[in-house]
């Protein structure tokens, strides 16, 4: 028996391409519930659904997963109407799925974009955000591995000419990332039914977890979000027998990459989840054969079936067959038709998707300005390229493989798990449901398998490559755990609807309470973090979240560094109090115009990235004048550490001091604002708040006392 795919092709015989459907009576002329499937390779002929008899599955023929009555040819892709849509109308969502989908990604998108500021920044954000206005303010960039791929800067560069900086502004590209996310499963239709491609594309638009860093400045979802595009693009290639859907796909991975140099994680999983798919396959063939060469035959022969049948009607392979009719005809023409075609495409292919993917990661990795210099013929091409591709590569093996750290492995996982119950239980839930009710159900697809496998592999494998604990990790999860469990989902309701038609009064009790605590395990954790800050959502938030508090302090701040004149903003440097950490002083504050910075800096983020959008002037003090040694004449806004707030009010007279969380737990700073400069700043700017208030001229050197 072929594995051709998962199009559902019964031992490669043409005749299974036949067009004429006639399950149940219905005259489709597709695939798919009349979606029109197209071949999108020369318009050659539409694929069309294989007739019933060719979709009866042998009873523990290849069971994929170890489940009884599975066909590995995974014919159940197309059985589209199940007993409770004939009998309830599930059919009528036939032809509206597109559309159903763009609703759903209009509403993902929607949702992301409400109040996207509304949270402060993070550490994190402020650190990435603040070298983005660097860049912004420079024209200078350079990929530095510890903030991750140079996507958001590259990008977020390009939205600060058009939109003023903020934290809407910053956070946009991965919103409207995460909001299109749903629209790549429309790429899976020719596996999944209409209902089943409607609940993932819902899945990935409400998951808590997803919606929560959607709406962050981060990578993860952009770097998710890629690497599924690419998946779905390279199944779409697959199923519509067009190597062309390559390119996308390699331009797809390409943005993975560019968004965080983790997609190499990526790679790894699919990997290790095709090497269990592999697995599975031979093991089932050899159990059932008795030995293992035969099993590594029937692979290779289902290999070579695949190609032929990839090959077929293909307009190179129709030209070489006329060709060698004269000389060759039967099976031997067929297969040298099949190995021309291969062999003119092949290269072709590879060609464009390699070429694609360099010139994507090229441009985004490529040092600013010395790309726009090389492009503009002042400066030779190679040396920018070179910098772009094995520069970038080799600062990422210095900085994340070699010089990286080991971590306490089980405790990342345990975090992980925590983060998976508390912000993505029901995706968890339904995704065990989904991929055991389709293995027991007989459909044993290959697309729901892979994807449960990707996800456990993810669950395991994630936690090696990262070095700090962190809820966006299970970003990776639970994108591919949204294919089975969008399959669960929908084994629910069809469960419920069964049910409700045989009047089972105890299943469907037991289904309506599952799909109304799924509802509740969606809507109340969306309504709990929204824009959280706060410490009781810790399994969700990471540690280093500022409470949302400080905004209105910080919005003061810009408002009175707009209206100074002179040094705006004084960091009172010091030390932690067990005397091991020193924070907020840096001693030299024109350094921080470039990168890197020195250390003492982070302890100041996420505020250095509202203070150099406002263009204030930002000096500090040793940790040694916190007593006595403030300058006699202090600016209008000093930043301290909560511990050093009594003797600071003391040489603060005519400063109000505002005290707020910096972390979830552990860190609290005080804000003293000049009573006198606010009330000036606040009458000035009243009606007055310019639209971009960032100057586009170089910055005064910062004084600083030593």
């Amino acid at each position: 028996m072929s594995d051709d795919g998962d199009r559902g092709i019964d031992d490669g015989n043409d005749s299974s391409r036949e067009t004429a459907n006639v399950d149940d009576g219905r005259e489709t002329a597709n695939v798919d519930d009349g979606r029109e499937t197209a071949n999108v390779d020369d318009g050659a002929h539409e694929v069309a659904d294989v007739d019933d008899a060719s979709r009866e599955m042998a009873d523990g023929d290849d069971n994929g997963r170890g489940v009884g009555g599975g066909d590995d040819d995974d014919t159940g892709d197309f059985d589209e109407y199940t007993l409770p849509e004939r009998l309830t109308g599930g059919s009528r969502l036939a032809g509206h799925v597109l559309p159903a989908v763009l609703v759903v990604t209009v509403l993902a998108s929607v949702v992301r974009l409400v109040d996207l500021g509304g949270r402060v920044f993070h550490w994190d954000e402020g650190r990435v955000g603040y070298w983005i206005l660097r860049f912004d303010q420079t024209g200078e960039f350079f990929y530095r591995p510890i903030i991750h791929g140079p996507f958001l800067p590259v990008v977020n560069n390009a939205v600060f000419d058009v939109l003023p900086p903020s934290d809407f502004a910053a956070r946009l590209p991965v919103a409207l990332v995460g909001g299109l996310l749903p629209l790549t499963v429309l790429l899976l239709r020719d596996r999944l039914s209409n209902r089943e491609t409607l609940a993932v594309a819902l899945v990935l638009a409400v998951d808590p977890v997803l919606l929560y860093y959607s709406r962050f400045m981060r990578s993860d979802v952009l770097v998710a979000a890629f690497s599924f595009t690419a998946f779905a693009l390279a199944i779409a290639a697959i199923d519509r027998r067009n190597g062309l859907y390559a390119v996308p796909a390699a331009a797809a991975m390409a943005l993975a990459f560019t968004a965080k140099e983790n997609a190499l994680v990526y790679v790894l999983c699919l990997a290790g989840a095709a090497v269990l798919m592999i697995d599975h396959r031979l093991v089932a063939v050899a159990s059932r054969t008795g030995s293992l060469l035969d099993a590594v035959v029937d692979a290779g022969l289902t290999a070579l079936r695949a190609l032929d049948d990839w090959t077929a009607e293909k307009r190179v392979r129709t030209a070489a067959e006329r060709r060698l009719e004269p000389h060759t005809s039967g099976a031997g023409r067929d297969r040298a038709a099949a190995a021309v075609h291969l062999g003119v495409w092949v290269p072709v292919v590879t060609l464009l998707t390699a070429g694609t993917f360099l010139t994507v990661v090229t441009f985004f990795y490529a040092p600013r300005p010395d790309l726009w210099q090389a492009l503009g013929g002042t400066r030779p091409l190679a040396p920018v390229i070179e910098a772009g591709t094995v520069g970038a590569a080799e600062k990422f093996v210095d900085h994340w493989v070699s010089g990286g750290g080991g971590n306490p492995y089980l405790a990342f996982v345990w975090d992980l798990l925590q983060t998976l119950v508390y912000g993505s239980g029901v995706v968890v839930i339904l995704g065990v449901i989904g991929f055991f009710a389709d293995g027991y159900a007989g459909k044993n697809r290959r697309l729901v398998a892979f994807t449960s496998y990707w996800a456990a592999v993810s669950l395991l494998g994630y936690p090696v490559g990262t070095d700090i604990q962190a809820p966006w990790l299970a970003v990776h999860v639970v994108v591919p755990l949204a294919v089975p469990a969008g399959v669960g989902l929908v084994h629910v309701i069809d469960s419920f609807e069964t049910s409700l038609t045989a009047e089972d009064g105890v299943r469907l009790g037991v289904t309506g309470l599952v799909l109304l605590a799924a509802a509740g395990g969606v809507v109340v954790p969306n309504a709990d973090y929204w824009n959280a800050a706060d410490r009781e959502d810790e399994e969700i938030l990471q540690w280093a979240q500022p409470e949302n508090d400080v905004q209105e302090t910080l919005q003061t701040v810009e408002a009175v560094a707009r209206h100074n004149e002179g040094t705006d903003v004084l960091y009172v440097g010091t030390e932690t109090p067990r005397g091991e950490r020193t924070r907020l002083w840096v001693g030299n504050e024109s350094a921080l115009d470039s990168a890197p910075p020195t250390a003492y800096w982070h302890s100041r983020l996420p505020l250095p990235w509202y203070t150099e959008r406002a263009n204030a002037t930002v000096t500090s003090t040793a940790p040694s004048a916190r007593f006595d040694g403030l300058p006699d004449d202090p600016p209008p806004v000093v930043v301290a550490y909560d511990w050093d707030r009594g003797n600071l009010s003391r040489q603060l007279p005519g400063y109000t001091a505002h005290e707020h969380d910096f972390k979830l737990w552990g860190e609290e700073i005080v804000v003293f604002l000049d009573r006198s400069a606010v009330s000036a700043a606040q009458s000035d700017t009243v009606g007055h708040e310019p639209s971009n208030p960032r100057s586009t001229e170089p910055r005064e050197m910062r004084w600083n006392p030593e």
